[in-house]
């Protein structure tokens, strides 16, 4: 990690990026890819595609940080869901063929794989994520299988919920109730794990 620059909150270091400080994308790939990589290749599989689509993160980081809105402080959002949303995007190119989808370009980047996240959501970072990860992982745990398979493949497949409901043979809306439930259901385990 770039000396000086590791004990910088992420916020600090995504401005250090800003005013394009490679040391400062440094520090950041060191301290985000391994998360970043573990999250990629559990949705693409291909260990070397999610090498290719990690460095291209942090490509798009680097190119498009100007996108980040340093209002909300949410580094850690921003990046993981960054990182979702291009693994997804190539995952659904390669199983769909390529000529079903727009072509990826700047705007289509900008809409679609640049996080647009609303300011409501709580202000979250590494560190922080990482000493509540058991909690996250006990209460999805609670859920029941069904419940966490129509979660996993809106989470990780990133299929639409006509995709699942075509998936799993079973009408939209009873896809709608199920995440609706699975959701609720997680954020009660959620709380109950603060008490």
């Amino acid at each position: 990690m770039a000396v000086g620059l590791s004990s910088l909150t992420d916020i600090e270091v995504l401005q250090r990026v800003a005013n394009y400080d490679s040391r400062a994308l440094e520090t950041l790939y060191n301290r985000y890819s391994p998360l970043l990589y573990s999250l990629i290749k559990k949705i693409v599989e291909d260990p070397k595609e999610a090498e290719t689509i990690l460095i291209d993160v942090f490509v798009i980081v680097w190119q498009k940080i100007n996108f980040f809105d340093f209002k909300t402080s949410n580094a850690y959002c921003w990046l993981v869901t960054l990182a979702r949303n291009k693994a997804i995007d190539t995952a659904r190119r390669k199983r769909n063929g390529e000529s079903s989808y727009p072509v990826y370009n700047d705007e289509y980047e900008n809409n679609y794989i640049l996080p647009h996240l609303s300011p409501q959501i709580d202000d979250l970072d590494l560190k922080t994520a990482s000493s509540i990860r058991e909690n996250i992982e006990d209460a999805l745990h609670k859920l029941t299988d069904a419940q966490q398979y129509v979660l996993y493949l809106g989470y990780y497949e990133g299929l639409t919920i006509s995709e699942i409901s075509q998936r799993l043979k079973i009408p939209v809306q009873t896809v709608k109730s199920k995440i609706q439930v699975a959701l609720e259901s997680l954020k009660d385990n959620l709380l109950k794990g603060e008490e």
